[in-house]
């Protein structure tokens, strides 16, 4: 984690604060030139017999082993300049994959940890250089693979770079200044180069009515190098829409030169013209030495104003429709109404004072003769 500048609010008193600038050679994303590194002051370069002719430290060693070379410091000034003199570990910037090293502060893992200069404090005259040593030790138990780093020339002195008053008082922002020289260690052992394109997402931006304005899309993915070797990383973007129709393919660009082990950063390629009524997918290919995968992410363009229109003009029509129906069934003359449901009368008791129903009898009536 790289260190924030801090900043002091007092009443009366304005303190310098420090903040570490590191440009290490190349700091974005374009390739690494062969010179050495160096800012308008001062310059730092591995020890050679020609100035330029070793812009880097290209070192081997298996694990348990001690390296032994040297760094050069040069100073470009009319007045002396003391530095400290320190190991740091690199890593890619999230911002755009650039090549940076760690803080003095910060903890060191790799090889800034195993880097140790003779001095860690020189001084040198003006317009003059001096020549420090430095032992590299790899610890038995080092993982194999590369392990970037370098050796790092700190400015003592603090730079005021920015003040202004706040609700607490003045503020002051000192910045201590920094340059490198980069370290390519490669430990021996079995080199696993991998790479991992990840998490890839498509953010569309169109025209609410299709046709009235340009649509664009920005889609964003994730390189993750998960082997133990540095990679030079290529990137191609192709998109297909219905019926496997290509939309869009081509090479990207802004790149880091070097995507260093274990390390992932997150890019961004922006697509004019994407369309604004399809259904496709878009994938992203990213390749190196020995090792090519991809991944991709679907997506939908509607124009979902239009569509949202016409499925509440088309609900308004069905419910219309549904009502005029109802209201003709219900003034139809030849159209019954449905009959009221209907149960039989109850068949009323016999009553008391009714006579009763005469049976015809075989036994003859009294007083007649036979």
């Amino acid at each position: 984690m790289r260190r924030k500048p801090y900043v002091l609010l007092l009443n009366a008193v304005l303190l310098n604060v420090l903040a570490l600038v590191l440009p290490i050679a190349v700091i974005g994303p374009a390739a690494p030139r062969a010179s050495a590194a160096e800012n308008a002051e001062w310059a730092v370069y591995p020890a050679a017999s020609r100035l330029g002719s070793r812009p880097y430290f290209y070192l081997t060693a298996d694990p348990g082993t001690t390296l032994t070379d040297k760094v050069t410091v040069a100073n470009k000034t009319a007045g002396p300049l003391t530095f400290l003199l320190y190991g740091a570990d690199a890593y890619n910037t999230a911002r755009d994959g650039g090549f940076a090293v760690r803080t003095r502060r910060e903890k060191q893992t790799g090889t800034g940890a195993w880097i140790k200069p003779a001095r860690d404090r020189v001084t040198v005259p003006p317009r003059s250089a001096v020549t420090v040593p430095y032992t590299l030790t790899v610890p038995a138990d080092a993982d194999p693979g590369d392990h970037p780093g370098a050796v790092v020339a700190l400015d003592e002195r603090v730079a005021r770079a920015a003040s202004g008053t706040g609700d607490q008082g003045n503020v002051a922002l000192g910045v201590q200044r920094a340059v490198g020289a980069r370290v390519y260690l490669r430990v021996g052992g079995p080199t696993v180069p991998a790479l991992a394109v990840e998490d890839v997402t498509l953010d569309q931006d169109r025209p609410l009515v299709p046709g009235t304005g340009t649509s664009t899309a920005v889609v964003s993915y994730t390189l993750h190098n998960r082997g133990n070797v540095t990679l030079s990383p290529r990137v191609a973007l192709k998109a297909q829409g219905l019926f496997g129709r290509t939309l869009l393919s081509r090479d990207l660009d802004r790149l880091p030169a070097e995507l260093l082990p274990r390390q992932r950063i997150r890019l961004t390629a922006r697509w004019e013209g994407s369309p604004q009524f399809d259904r496709g997918e878009v994938t992203v290919t990213a390749s190196a030495k020995g090792v090519r995968e991809s991944a991709g992410v679907s997506f939908v363009a509607l124009p979902w104003l239009p569509l949202a229109v016409l499925a509440a003009a088309l609900a308004a029509g069905l419910t219309a429709l549904g009502l005029r129906r109802r209201a003709r069934r219900r003034n139809d003359p030849s159209n019954p109404a449905p009959a009221e449901d209907s149960f039989p009368a109850p068949i009323p008791a016999p009553s008391p004072a009714s006579p009763a129903a005469r049976t015809p009898s075989s036994e003859p009536e009294p007083g007649l003769s036979t």
